[in-house]
């Protein structure tokens, strides 16, 4: 039941992706090298035959984990990546009305406006899912963005029988997220089984391990004994503890991640 389950993901996923490489031109796809993202580029390398044909970027604040880096060198390598990495605007360019970690989270997104800006864009292919955040379960497979990058979570397209919005307006981009009906459980299940490379924070060091991957001022390890995928996956089927429960911003203020989203956050 869990290989017929995953081959279904696998195919909605294989088949949005090859839906917006025939509808959408230039294309890229937001790289942020967690689990999310590692498991979207082996469905794209899936639907191509091997090779990712459109960029990878990554919005790069230089604060994410040392391992963090090495893994993305090794597999921009291995698996032969167009990798494009855009460096974000500095934290004191913020909006100084935020909290702490929701300014030091808003650099990338001042850095995908800044690439948007250079590389004109008009479909951006994300890692995100409906489960991870409640301002994510609203989103659309294909969600269009204004010019300014904003999403108007009042104002979607219907999405009925395949038949997405693929078009924009200038100076406009459509956002794709062929995860968005997986669950985390779903990623690491998918993962264990096709083997794909994850970064070795994911895993237990002397009773913590990193659940999800951010910025090392804003992210911090969680409590846990899984050292192996398995054994997350069995974390994972009883836990009740929140995905995002190392994200400091998370944790600021109740609208803090409706600001970033509306403003373009991924």
């Amino acid at each position: 039941m869990t290989d017929r389950y995953l081959d279904e993901l696998e195919e909605r996923s294989i088949y949005i992706l090859r839906e917006a490489y025939s509808q959408i031109k230039p294309l890229g796809m937001l790289w942020s090298i967690g689990k999310d993202s590692n498991t979207l580029l082996w469905l794209a390398r899936k639907a191509f035959y091997g090779k990712v044909p459109f960029p990878v970027i990554q919005l790069d604040t230089q604060m994410e984990l040392p391992e963090v880096y090495t893994f993305r060198d090794q597999l921009v390598k291995d698996w032969e990546l167009d990798l494009k990495i855009e460096l974000c605007p500095p934290e004191e360019e913020m909006d100084k009305t935020l909290p702490p970690a929701t300014r030091a989270a808003t650099r990338k997104t001042e850095g995908l406006k800044n690439i948007l800006l250079k590389d004109a864009y008009k479909g951006l292919i994300l890692g995100i899912r409906r489960d991870e955040q409640s301002m994510r379960a609203k989103e659309r497979v294909f969600s269009p963005r204004s010019l300014d990058g904003g999403w108007d979570f009042k104002n979607q397209p219907a999405e009925i029988w395949d038949q997405y919005k693929t078009q924009s307006p200038d100076g406009c981009h459509i956002r794709i997220h062929p995860l968005l009906a997986w669950t985390e459980i779903d990623v690491w299940r998918y993962t264990h089984r096709e083997k794909i490379p994850v970064v070795p924070l994911y895993f237990s060091r002397d009773g913590q391990r990193y659940r999800s991957l951010g910025e090392k001022n804003i992210t911090f390890p969680i409590e846990s004994n899984a050292s192996t995928i398995e054994e997350i996956i069995k974390e994972l089927e009883t836990t009740k503890t929140s995905e995002r429960s190392g994200r400091t911003m998370d944790c600021e203020s109740e609208d803090s991640f409706e600001k970033l989203r509306s403003g373009g956050y991924m």
